[in-house]
């Protein structure tokens, strides 16, 4: 039976190892996002990881060795020794998240103080719970997420998020 495993990649090697995976006809999934850089003489769109260091595969837990093999494939995630598997739900989830269509969108929430439960409610988190830590200033907030296996922090715009209770209000 196949499995998600999540691997940990050496830093910005994770295109890398999507086109070793390709050659190696492993299944695996590296969730993107496109993102406007800017330098001193030109502005580029690019396309950078959601997770930096981390590409996930699918195959048989005896065929995991094979991902290991990839060049610049560091070690598997691990959860109590064992190879972490990652339930097929939350790859999809990541899956349908990247492919939402941005839409011009204006929230008249309140801003969330740090502790809150808010739900993400516009960009590539969308449908997301997460909790408030901190206000960067009055349109950037600092949220952690817990779905994707382990706590991670993002910064994310303040009118992307609802506060959990006004919720329960609609």
């Amino acid at each position: 039976m196949k499995n998600w495993y999540a691997i940990y990649v050496r830093p910005r090697a994770e295109k890398k190892v999507a086109a070793g995976m390709v050659e190696a006809g492993i299944e695996h999934f590296l969730p993107l996002r496109r993102t406007l850089r800017r330098w001193s003489d030109r502005k580029k769109w690019v396309d950078l990881p959601l997770i930096p260091g981390y590409c996930f595969v699918q195959l048989n837990r005896k065929n995991l060795v094979s991902a290991l093999m990839v060049t610049h494939v560091l070690s598997v995630v691990r959860f109590n020794g064992e190879p972490a598997i990652i339930p097929n739900m939350q790859i999809e989830f990541l899956k349908r998240m990247l492919n939402q269509v941005e839409i011009a969108y204006k929230l008249a929430g309140k801003m969330p103080r740090p502790g809150q439960k808010v739900e993400i409610v516009a960009g590539p988190f969308i449908g997301m719970m997460a909790e408030m830590v901190k206000a960067k200033n009055k349109t950037k907030i600092y949220l952690r997420l817990e779905q994707i296996g382990s706590a991670i922090s993002i910064e994310i715009p303040a009118d992307q998020v609802i506060v959990a209770s006004e919720l329960l209000l609609k």
